[in-house]
């Protein structure tokens, strides 16, 4: 899966080891999807899972990777990526954009990018399909890309994995072992009082940098249009636009009240990180009065980037971070307020 800040690689057995020693929990919804590797963890632990996520490249992740089964597709989807894979470069907008106006990849690569992006665009795939060939296209330009982990800024020097040729493979894609699971694109609020599970995992934006303006890159390839931008970074013009509430400090809590007050499962995890903009206090508060609540933290090393450097949006290292570990804590609710088995009290 591809590099992403925030990402709950570490935390995934944890997460799951804490949803089994609950009881009856048979459905998840996993409200800010992201990449997700969550909702892709609980579907191979046998839940049910709906994802739900307001960004174009995260819907078509949580498509790929929560959605679609495996069997549905795998033959007609390795045909594909082959044929993709002998494609020739044909520069476009990927290769204007971020091979010659800015460096985010190198012009074989970019311009290859633009060719994959095109045919998959011409075969008029259904969704599901589509969304397996867009997923192994990102995939695949995350790994010859020249960031640091986020596309705020591209390196200066070109990173060892820029010079690779761009390689699609068959995303890892689940076998659907006869479970319901969807992929649906919208505002979490709006997905909380639609959806219904036995448990929602809440894993929200935590500060003011939102993954719109992180990997706008992404955003682009898989609308597939070509919009407008703005800086060294070549940042779309909507991501001045497309703000979130959770990424301003004065509206966040209001905003995650506002979600936990539309959600009616028995169940509700939260995982917020220590570098948020919500106190420990400020979430017990808003937790609490649902019913019972208990704490796990966990350390874990803080993204790529921030181990590597702090650069500015021409990829010059500009300053060192404070700090390369953060702590997570995962905040576990059950509205009957019973105890939660094999949980420490936090």
């Amino acid at each position: 899966m591809i590099k992403y800040i925030g990402s709950k690689r570490i935390l995934v057995p944890t997460i799951l080891e804490l949803i089994s020693g609950l009881d009856g929990v048979r459905t998840v919804v996993d409200l800010f999807s992201g990449t997700s590797r969550v909702g892709h963890a609980l579907k191979r632990a046998g839940y049910s899972v709906h994802a739900n996520d307001l960004l174009a490249y995260a819907s078509t992740l949580a498509t790929c990777y929560v959605e679609t089964d495996r069997e549905d597709v795998e033959h007609e989807a390795r045909q594909l990526i082959d044929e993709f894979n002998r494609l020739p470069g044909e520069p476009g907008y990927v290769h204007a954009t971020f091979a010659i106006a800015s460096r985010y990849f190198r012009e074989d690569n970019a311009a290859r990018i633009d060719a994959v992006r095109e045919a998959i665009t011409q075969k008029q795939l259904d969704r599901r399909l589509e969304a397996v060939c867009l997923t192994s296209l990102l995939e695949a330009a995350d790994r010859v890309d020249s960031t640091t982990g986020v596309q705020m800024a591209y390196l200066k020097d070109w990173a060892p994995r820029a010079k690779r040729p761009l390689e699609l493979r068959m995303p890892a894609v689940l076998t659907g072992r006869g479970r319901t699971c969807t992929a649906r694109r919208g505002e979490a609020v709006d997905a909380a009082r639609e959806l219904d599970a036995d448990l929602f995992y809440l894993d929200p934006p935590y500060n003011q940098h939102s993954y719109l303006g992180n990997y706008h890159v992404w955003e682009t390839i898989v609308l597939g249009d070509e919009p407008e931008h703005y800086g060294k970074a070549c940042k779309r013009v909507d991501c001045r636009e497309r703000k979130s509430a959770f990424n301003r400090k004065t509206t966040a809590a209001a905003a995650l009240e506002e979600v936990l007050r539309t959600i009616r499962s028995r169940y509700v995890i939260v995982s917020f990180n220590d570098e948020g903009f919500l106190s420990d206090d400020t979430l017990r508060g808003l937790l609490e009065p649902l019913g019972s609540v208990h704490v796990v933290s966990a350390g874990q090393a803080r993204y790529v980037g921030a181990r590597i450097g702090v650069y500015n949006p021409s990829g010059e290292k500009v300053g060192q971070v404070g700090r390369l570990r953060n702590e997570e804590r995962i905040y576990v609710v059950d509205r009957r307020a019973d105890p939660l088995r094999s949980l420490a009290s936090g």
